[in-house]
């Protein structure tokens, strides 16, 4: 797992045997059920946490599609961007993903397939927080522990749920 960490991001990627266009069927899947992006342990806390604190933390349902697409919701976030990213190569796709969430700031969560060959892709997995204001960069300083740890759990859970589905 490769991982990288400034002020305002957190990355982790990992490659996969496994097509890059079935692994963007997973992780941008719309269908009903279990879904990375609403129940892994750190955005179930998360969603929680921000209910105490009189945030929206909202649980909306996945839309039960085939994929997620942009103005759609789920969990507690909002699709901003899914789909082919323009540069690159063939079946690279992305889906970025804002939280609604009580936050000094924006919370963006980017998730990149790109391929690497047949039957081989790399999957990239990226958090920012973009401060709102003193509040907003004060919190960015203590929000990168944070950060970390919820990117490696949902890396994780992102890694075991694509090499559980491969074909």
């Amino acid at each position: 797992m490769e991982r990288r960490t400034s002020l305002t991001s957190t990355t982790r990627a990992s490659r996969l045997s496994l097509d890059a266009a079935h692994a963007w069927r997973l992780v941008a899947s719309a269908r009903t059920g279990p879904q990375w992006y609403v129940d892994a342990a750190p955005f179930v806390l998360r969603g929680a946490v921000d209910r105490l604190a009189l945030g929206r933390g909202r649980r909306w349902p996945v839309p039960d599609r085939p994929v997620l697409r942009a103005g759609d919701t789920a969990g507690f976030w909002e699709v901003v961007e899914s789909g082919p990213v323009a540069e690159g190569p063939a079946d690279h796709h992305r889906l970025v993903l804002e939280a609604q969430v009580r936050a000094p700031g924006t919370v963006r969560l980017a998730t990149e397939v790109t391929p690497e060959g047949p039957r081989c892709c790399r999957v990239a997995q990226t958090v920012t927080f973009t401060p709102s204001g003193v509040l907003g960069r004060a919190y960015l300083l203590t929000d990168v522990p944070a950060r970390e740890a919820l990117m490696e759990l949902v890396h994780r859970r992102v890694v075991r749920d694509l090499e559980r589905a491969a074909p």
